[in-house]
């Protein structure tokens, strides 16, 4: 989760390059070469990969579990948010390309992401670094606005070429939470949802009645899809893949998300984390007045993404989760 800081900050383009590497700049616009920093900081990084010039300040603030975060000044005026971890590069990788997709279409502000990779030689910081434009995030605003621009964010061309293709995954796997997330491309929805996401948490949580249920549930879950065909196809959409009400804010005013677990799937995929989003009835009219609903086996559906969280958060907290998690699967089983 970022932390808000209560300075001026600088805004980044709603839509940064569609790419998931991230180019070293010498040559700073309006800089200097000369590094100040010692060799193995994060700001030498930044001094001698990213062309902002000097770093004229550099101060933490807070963190999380796994992850220390920063706030960079520069000379060249560019004002940075900066997390370090002592784990290896992969996690904060895939977050660069996650938001790098998301940011694609332009609807939804998304902080640019300038690198992403292992820290230098030395650091005392850790292991692996991100670092991306500094965005002031703001307390949520209006959701009927959030819902129009999450649905046009999911109808807009994939950044990924697998996506335009029509495939569900992503280019790199990442997680949701701590949990590793798989998202090895797949031509199908349906087999893409049932293998990277429900076998993989049951297979997680190691529980003979969970697994049962399970699988129970996977046995008819095609039935709850039957309402889409060539006439209605499935067609992936960018998702957030998190998106609860701490990954949600507004950056002057407009609706910003961030933290993903990005991947390329069904749109009503992205409600899954609903019961903890606080989504109004304005979010929903706005959203499918954009990205109209297939109302037959919503319901179902509804219930079947929400599965997917909750098998996750009992995977990371244990506790009552797993008897939401058997609720929602014997509901499912012995309703139509």
């Amino acid at each position: 989760m970022r932390v808000s800081v209560n300075n001026s900050s600088r805004i980044s383009s709603l839509k940064p390059p569609c790419t998931s590497r991230f180019t070293p700049r010498r040559t700073p616009p309006g800089g200097t070469r000369a590094a100040l920093h010692d060799p193995g900081s994060i700001p030498y990084l930044i001094e001698t990969t990213l062309g902002f010039g000097r770093v004229t300040r550099y101060e933490q603030q807070g963190g999380s579990g796994w992850a220390s975060f920063f706030i960079c000044e520069t000379s060249s005026g560019n004002k940075l948010f900066v997390k370090t971890s002592a784990r290896d590069a992969s996690m904060f990788d895939g977050e660069a390309a996650g938001l790098t997709a998301l940011g694609h279409s332009g609807h939804l502000v998304i902080p640019a992401v300038h690198f992403s990779g292992s820290t230098p030689e030395g650091c005392a910081d850790g292991n692996s670094v991100i670092i991306m434009d500094f965005l002031n995030f703001g307390a949520r605003g209006d959701d009927g606005e959030l819902g129009k621009r999450l649905a046009q964010t999911h109808l807009s061309t994939p950044c990924s070429e697998n996506a335009r293709n029509g495939r569900f995954g992503f280019e790199l796997n990442n997680t949701c939470g701590d949990t590793p997330q798989v998202n090895d491309w797949c031509d199908d929805w349906v087999d893409f949802f049932v293998e990277n996401r429900l076998r993989r948490q049951l297979r997680l949580a190691g529980d003979t009645l969970l697994s049962g249920l399970g699988e129970a549930v996977i046995e008819k879950i095609h039935l709850w899809f039957t309402p889409f065909d060539a006439s209605n196809p499935i067609k992936p959409s960018v998702l957030h893949g998190d998106l609860w009400s701490g990954n949600i804010g507004t950056v002057a005013g407009q609706p910003a998300v961030f933290d993903p677990a990005v991947y390329y799937g069904h749109n009503e995929a992205e409600f899954g984390m609903e019961w903890c989003a606080g989504f109004s009835g304005n979010f929903y009219d706005s959203y499918f007045s954009v990205f109209p609903k297939t109302e037959k086996y919503f319901a179902q559906r509804r219930q079947l993404y929400r599965l997917y969280h909750y098998l996750n958060h009992y995977n990371l907290f244990g506790g009552g989760y797993k008897n939401t998690c058997v609720t929602i699967m014997k509901g499912l089983i012995d309703g139509e």
